[in-house]
């Protein structure tokens, strides 16, 4: 809306990133299994992430081309192979902790920097992306170590577009059946 106050500042970003923190660390030190962690990834990133903004952007120029429903049933297949991909990868993180060290307003989105540090290595940096456009603060990107998951995961996804001739629903049956 024009004129609009934006609602999202530096700490209340800041805040989002703690609480998603806080779950993943949550969700990787319960003990559960695999498969329920997966699950309750799955259900933390329908909260905290801005899920049809991130698919819109790894399906790149295809997006513009894919109806409503192709977009929706992409969103939701993209969800869940991005659970279960990292889902698995985040049990490398048990024992580890995250210390949000400040955040920056850029104009378009909130980037909130963190430090992770891991028993027995150093630490690195991750950066979480933020923004309100759709209504509540929700993160867009998370960059580990400079490095954007939305930018990895467009190259990934153009792989899969192309492997299955431009399909979006192709794309859609292979990222169900992938993770």
């Amino acid at each position: 809306m024009p004129g609009r106050a934006r609602a999202l500042t530096p700490d209340s970003a800041s805040v989002l990133v703690q609480n998603v923190t806080s779950e993943i660390t949550r969700i990787i030190n319960s003990g559960r299994s695999e498969s329920a962690m997966i699950g309750d990834f799955e259900r933390m990133m329908a909260r905290y992430a801005d899920m049809p903004t991130i698919a819109q952007s790894v399906l790149g120029p295809t997006a513009r081309s894919a109806s409503g429903g192709q977009l929706s049933a992409f969103t939701d297949a993209f969800r869940g192979y991005m659970a279960r991909k990292y889902g698995r990868r985040f049990r490398e993180f048990i024992g580890g902790t995250v210390t949000v060290a400040g955040a920056q307003d850029t104009g378009r989105y909130i980037e909130v920097n963190s430090t992770v540090t891991m028993p027995g290595q150093g630490p690195f940096e991750v950066r979480f992306r933020v923004w309100d456009r759709s209504g509540q603060a929700l993160f867009i990107d998370i960059l580990i170590e400079g490095v954007s998951l939305v930018i990895s995961e467009r190259s990934e996804i153009g792989a899969i577009l192309d492997r299955n001739g431009g399909s979006i629903d192709g794309t859609i049956q292979t990222l169900r059946g992938m993770g």
